[in-house]
Parts: C-alpha cells; sequence; structure tokens
C-alpha cells in the first residue's frame, strides 16, 4: 500500500477548549494542612480542636444544631441508621437510581433495603411509590437528593409523620442547596454529606452527619468514636462503635474548602439555569426539571435526558463518548438500577441478618432502568463551574454531536 495515496485525515478542533480543574485551591489549603502537619499535633480528638471547629462551620452553614464528622459519606449513613434505632429485618426504603452506599450501608445495618422507583422528570424518589412500598416493618426512609435537586421534602416529611417513621437525607450530592430556602441535609431527621474527591465539598474522603436531634447526636456522636461518650473515661465504651474520626489535617481543608462553597454553589445554580435556556430548543435534549421546591440547585451532576430517535439513532454511549470527544466533562451515568447489581441479584449477604425470603430478581422500576439503559446523561459538576461561554460550548457539542450523527 502507497501511503501517499491515502486521503488526507479530517483533524477537527473540539468544540469546548477548556479544560475543568477539580479540586479548586490555593496555598490557603497549602498552608493550613502545612501547619497542622508543623504542628505535629495530626489526630482526633486528643490532638486538638480543628475537627470540632470544622463541625461547627458545617452545622452552621446547613443551620443544623450539630454536625459529627467521619470517614466517608458511606459511614455516616450507616451510623445515622443505626443511631435511628433500626433492627435486623426492618425495611428501608430507598431509591434504586444512586450510588450502591446508600443500599449497602442498609444491608450493614442488617435491614432490608426497599428499593422504589423515581420521578421521570427529577431523577428524585417518587414519594407516590414511597406511600405504596410500606410496611409494618418499615422503619426509615432515605431521600436522595440526586446530582444536588432537592426531593419533595414536604411530601417526604408528611409520608414519614404520618407512618412514624425516621427520615435521613443522602445530600452526598447536595453541598450548599435549597427546599424552600432550608439547606438539604437539615430538613430530615438527619442529614448525610460526603467529601470523596468529586464532591462539590472535598478533602478526598470524609463524611458528615447533620441533625437537630439531641439523642441522635449523642449517638452518632458515640457510635463514631468507639462507643465513648462525652463526659465519660476514655477507656469506657457503651455502645458498639467504632473509630470513624477524620483527621486534623481533612478538618482544615474542609474549613478551607467551605469558605469557596457558597459562592461556588451560586455559580453552579446560575449556569445551570442558563444551560436549561440554551438546551431548552435542541430536539431529543432535556435537562432535568425544576420547580419542585429548591431554590438553589447545587449541580454536582447536571443531567440531561438524552433520545437517540432525534440522533438519528446513535446510542447514549455513543452519544457521550461523541460528546466526551468535543470536550465536555461528561459520564453516561449507572450502567444499570441497584437491585441489578451482582450483591443483590445473587444476594451475597454474607454475615449480614438479611431474611431468606429477601429476593431482589423481580424487582422493575422502569424509569430508573429507562435512565440507566438509554437517558440519563451526566455533565459533571466542575463543568459547571465554568462561564456562561463554557455553558454555550457545551450546547454547540450537543449541536455539533447531532448535526454528525
Amino acid at each position: 500500500m502507497n501511503i501517499k495515496n491515502l486521503p488526507p485525515v479530517e483533524i477537527t478542533e473540539k468544540t469546548v477548549k477548556k479544560s475543568f480543574a477539580w479540586p479548586i485551591f490555593d496555598e490557603t489549603e497549602v498552608e493550613a494542612v502545612a501547619e497542622v502537619v508543623r504542628s505535629g499535633k495530626w489526630g482526633n480528638p486528643d490532638c486538638g480542636d480543628l475537627v470540632e471547629e470544622f463541625e461547627k462551620e458545617f452545622a452552621a452553614y446547613c443551620g443544623s444544631k450539630y454536625a459529627i464528622s467521619c470517614v466517608n459519606g458511606s459511614v455516616s449513613l450507616r451510623l445515622a441508621l443505626i443511631a435511628c434505632g433500626v433492627k435486623p429485618g426492618d425495611e428501608v426504603i430507598v431509591p434504586p437510581y444512586t450510588f450502591i452506599a446508600t443500599a449497602s450501608t442498609v444491608i450493614e445495618a442488617n435491614c432490608v433495603p426497599v428499593f422504589v422507583d423515581i420521578d421521570p422528570e427529577t431523577y428524585n424518589i417518587s414519594p407516590a411509590a414511597i406511600e405504596a412500598a410500606i410496611t409494618p416493618r418499615t422503619k426509615v426512609i432515605i431521600p436522595v437528593h440526586f446530582g444536588g435537586q432537592a426531593c419533595d421534602m414536604d411530601a417526604i416529611m408528611d409520608i414519614a409523620k404520618r407512618h412514624n417513621l425516621r427520615v435521613i437525607e443522602d445530600a452526598a450530592h447536595a453541598h450548599g442547596a435549597e427546599y424552600k430556602g432550608k439547606k438539604l441535609g437539615a430538613i430530615g431527621d438527619v442529614g448525610s454529606f460526603s467529601f470523596q474527591s468529586s464532591k462539590n465539598l472535598t478533602a478526598g474522603e470524609g463524611g458528615i452527619v447533620v441533625t437537630d436531634d439531641d439523642e441522635l447526636y449523642a449517638m452518632m456522636h458515640s457510635l463514631r468514636n468507639v462507643g465513648r461518650i462525652e463526659g465519660g473515661q476514655w477507656y469506657d465504651h457503651y455502645n458498639p462503635g467504632c473509630n470513624y474520626r477524620i483527621t486534623q489535617m481533612q478538618a482544615v481543608l474542609l474549613s478551607a474548602q467551605l469558605k469557596r462553597l457558597e459562592q461556588q454553589t451560586l455559580v453552579r445554580d446560575a449556569n445551570g439555569l442558563y444551560l436549561n435556556q440554551l438546551l431548552e430548543n435542541i430536539e431529543g435534549i432535556t435537562p432535568l426539571k425544576r420547580g419542585f421546591g429548591e431554590t438553589r440547585h447545587c449541580y454536582h451532576l447536571y443531567i440531561i435526558k438524552y433520545d437517540k430517535t432525534y440522533f438519528n439513532g446513535l446510542s447514549k454511549v455513543e452519544f457521550v463518548e461523541r460528546l466526551a470527544a468535543e470536550g465536555v466533562p461528561c459520564f453516561r451515568g449507572y450502567p444499570h438500577p441497584l437491585y441489578k447489581q451482582p450483591l443483590f441479584q445473587n444476594k451475597n449477604f454474607m454475615c449480614y441478618a438479611i431474611p431468606d425470603y429477601v429476593d431482589y430478581s423481580q424487582v422493575h422500576c422502569p424509569v430508573a432502568e429507562h435512565a440507566c439503559s438509554d437517558e440519563g446523561v451526566w455533565i459533571l459538576q466542575h463543568g459547571m463551574l465554568g462561564t456562561k461561554e463554557d455553558m454555550e460550548s457545551f450546547a454547540e457539542a450537543i449541536l455539533k454531536v447531532k448535526r454528525e450523527a
């Protein structure tokens, strides 16, 4: 073959020419951590009060009475569940369109996850589906503010009150977001947050729970600290807790990052509203709807519903690959709902006391399944910290993929 006779390869520039860094930091964070390192007081709780300072700052930011930090957002959910008094075999209602920890921590609390479908307009748990799933064994509802969009908390809290259920808000995506003027996480009995690397507030890893309930606070504080109680002896252990404490270095990182959160949240919210306008006339692309009580969306994920019939049959996976090739920081989302994970299909519950009758083979949540397989596309939170021009380039990239499909 004579390579001189091959046709020239067409090289096109990416539509989005900017890269989006995360996390965002400067010498403030570097010096804060360095100061802790130089102090030689790295641990918690015996080496200073920097962790407690951050907890107070975060509680105040959320409008909550208490905050208890811990090693990650999975443990924060587990602390909340145990503190809420669940017993083996109790049922906990969860959505299937969320990260595995929302449900796997229920297993770790020896309880049964009950999956109910999501609302097709918001991808948040459906209050009607919650109501239909309640049994005498139901003890807790875990609404997930998915992508930073507030669940219908009025409806959920009403259901919980009428059925005497606890509500644990999974706010791992929802730092700084609001429902009717109140911060997400501060509405239910407990709010659980993650500080994992991708989150809107991060220290690489970490988690926290917030609550106004004195008894829940005392129990979660004890469980986080090897079962000790406030005012007790160091080697007296009252509850079956573990060492789930964070370090002083994580605390100062989080305190510094918290100072950035409010402005970053305002930017993400404004960019989400603007991108909604830009996409409203592109057939086959439908942003998830707002107007269900949220007064601020923090867009940990900006989610669109993709319809391949308007893109010449291009599959969702192919669409996302082409969009990413144009420079948009995007992802296709979960491959399937949680109940289809091998953990649940194979009933691989190991040492946990899950009743033998529990079977997920016949669970069917059609909205969540369609979101996973064909529809839901995510633009990631660091991209939402761009400029209005960046949002315009995201829209243009979608149009380019559509033209070339």
